[in-house]
């Protein structure tokens, strides 16, 4: 289980470099033929951060947190696929930030759990013995 959660963290932290890197091109009108592929990094972004609350639950990391990142899991990418169709022409800046911010988020919350659950792991509320 320790290697799972220490792979996802790494994944998460170089998903999330790239997501960034390529929202930032998008930004600046480049690269739009990468859209795509920014999705699908997304998509993956999510299911690590859904696998990394899933271990959580199991290490016993705070019920509360391990919901947050379900749910912040279906917001991502509903924002981020409907996000040309809403605030359109001048009021879209305001809906790229809130997109940068939600995946940044999304991002961090990954590494909060990856974090927590590693702490659960070595003696938080359950053991790993006993979360086998």
């Amino acid at each position: 289980m320790k290697t799972l959660v220490n792979t996802l963290d790494y994944f998460v932290r170089a998903d999330g470099v790239v997501l960034i890197i390529l929202g930032l091109l998008f930004w600046t009108g480049n690269a739009d033929a990468l859209i795509p592929v920014h999705m699908l990094l997304g998509i993956l972004l999510v299911l690590a951060l859904w696998t990394l609350a899933a271990l959580a639950a199991v290490a016993g990391v705070n019920r509360w947190l391990v919901a947050l990142a379900f749910v912040w899991g279906i917001i991502t990418p509903l924002l981020g696929l409907t996000q040309t169709r809403l605030l359109p022409f001048n009021g879209h800046w305001i809906i790229q930030v809130l997109h940068l911010l939600v995946g940044v988020t999304a991002i961090a919350l990954a590494q909060f759990l990856a974090r927590a659950t590693r702490r659960g792991m070595t003696g938080g509320k359950r053991s790993l013995a006993a979360a086998q």
